[in-house]
């Protein structure tokens, strides 16, 4: 007997090729030890519902879809920012900003301040908006402690996080995310910590899951990033890149020379960029939140990713900063309007293409047999829905590993 068993069901499987959204009507998925057993039309079923599994839910005709995968976030921080976005809508200039005591440094010195039990209960709200919107796997980013001690309090943090609520966490380390102020003029040094001393640290702790950094002209170059990468390689750990956001740097190209898991932003994603990602199945990660908090208007080449044959995903890219956001359905909206991705690409790139860019598509992403029963059940007429509307949450119920674990159902 099978654990449970949905029946009545509209299934998304986002498997790619086929139809769209790898849609099955008429369906039925089965549950056993937090894995899916069986996914596909009703009239397959080996056997009459109630003999095959101990519970039988009706899903009463509506859409289920994999979890969502929340692929690019840096939730996890101390402070905010909304006294220096109000000032730059006055007209602060970046420079002003920063006098100011504002910027990313600002969030480095209060994440130090904080300690990790802060950090946690700061956090826990935006991943419980998160999972209220059917979200079942997070990745959370270090980055905002620039020191070794610090950058492995966050990681505890963000992984305490996947122990206090029903959600998958990866973590990500990001140290080489921008210079401390006590390295100021010596970004090579800090590389030599980076390299030296906090990666392993965090390796010997089991603190992170990949390493992160941000390749551009107000943060790190190309060489020291290379320098990461090669050490990351060391220490046994994949890679992922904030790349082409501000301009061309290359850092595409690079990182998917290191066989990168995703590349991340990309609004100056070239064609050589593109290719190299494409050869190294490379996910670009989209993020609209970003490109709207910040107010650009140099849109990430759509057509040419697709043409090249780019996987995409998109995330919130949650942080303080430049992206405050905690609505994945929100960004999948921002996704089809800013960036003009299909409904189904945005689907796909919160469901499939997430789980790919966290090195997780053997297991999560699609409903399939043998991955993790991680489902977000939608009252919804056509997956459309779920980038057309705005402001508007229609989970019935989000099944991680088996068990319910937000919505109406859960209550």
């Amino acid at each position: 007997m099978w654990d449970s068993l949905l029946i009545g069901a509209r299934l998304a499987t986002m498997k790619s090729g086929g139809v769209p959204y790898g849609a099955i009507e008429d369906a039925a998925l089965g549950i056993d030890d937090g894995r899916i057993v069986f996914c596909g039309a009703a009239d397959d079923l080996p056997g009459a519902p109630q003999d095959l599994a101990r519970k039988v839910h009706d899903t009463e005709g509506r859409w289920i879809t994999p979890g969502l995968v929340d692929c690019h976030t840096h939730l996890v921080y101390g402070g905010d920012r909304a006294a220096e976005f109000e000032m730059r809508l006055e007209g602060a200039t970046y420079a002003e900003l920063l006098k100011a005591g504002g910027g990313i440094l600002s969030t480095v010195r209060d994440t130090r301040a904080a300690d990790l039990d802060l950090l946690v209960a700061r956090a826990l709200p935006r991943v419980d908006a998160l999972r209220a919107e059917g979200v079942t796997t997070i990745e959370v980013k270090s980055g905002y402690g620039l020191d070794i001690e610090s950058e492995c309090i966050m990681l505890r943090a963000a992984r305490r996080l996947g122990e206090q609520r029903p959600v998958t966490i990866a973590t990500t380390f990001l140290g080489a995310h921008a210079l401390p102020p006590e390295f100021d003029g010596r970004a090579d040094a800090y590389i030599d910590l980076v390299c030296d001393q906090s990666m392993p640290a965090v390796v010997a702790e089991g603190l992170a899951d990949a390493v992160d950094a941000f390749c551009e002209n107000i943060a790190f170059d190309l060489d020291q990033t290379d320098r990461v990468f090669r050490r990351a390689a060391e220490l046994g750990l994949p890679v992922k890149l904030h790349a082409e956001q501000l301009s061309d740097m290359g850092g595409a190209a690079l990182a998917a020379r290191h066989g990168a898991l995703s590349c991340d932003h990309l609004e100056f994603l070239s064609d050589e960029g593109a290719a190299a990602m494409a050869t190294s199945g490379s996910v670009a990660v989209m993020l609209p939140g970003a490109f709207y908090f910040l107010r650009d208007t140099n849109v990430p080449p759509i057509d040419l990713m697709r043409r090249a044959g780019v996987p995409m995903a998109v995330s919130t890219d949650c942080n303080p900063g430049s992206s405050p956001a905690t609505s994945l359905l929100l960004m999948m909206n921002m996704a089809a309007t800013l960036f003009r991705m299909t409904p189904e690409e945005a689907l796909a790139g919160t469901t499939r293409e997430a789980a790919r860019a966290l090195g997780m598509a053997d297991r999560r992403g699609t409903l399939e047999v043998g991955k993790a029963a991680d489902l977000a059940i939608w009252d919804i007429e056509r997956p459309a829905e779920l980038s057309y509307r705005i402001g508007f949450n229609p989970l019935h119920g989000a099944i991680r590993a088996g068990e319910v674990v937000a919505g109406s159902m859960a209550r």
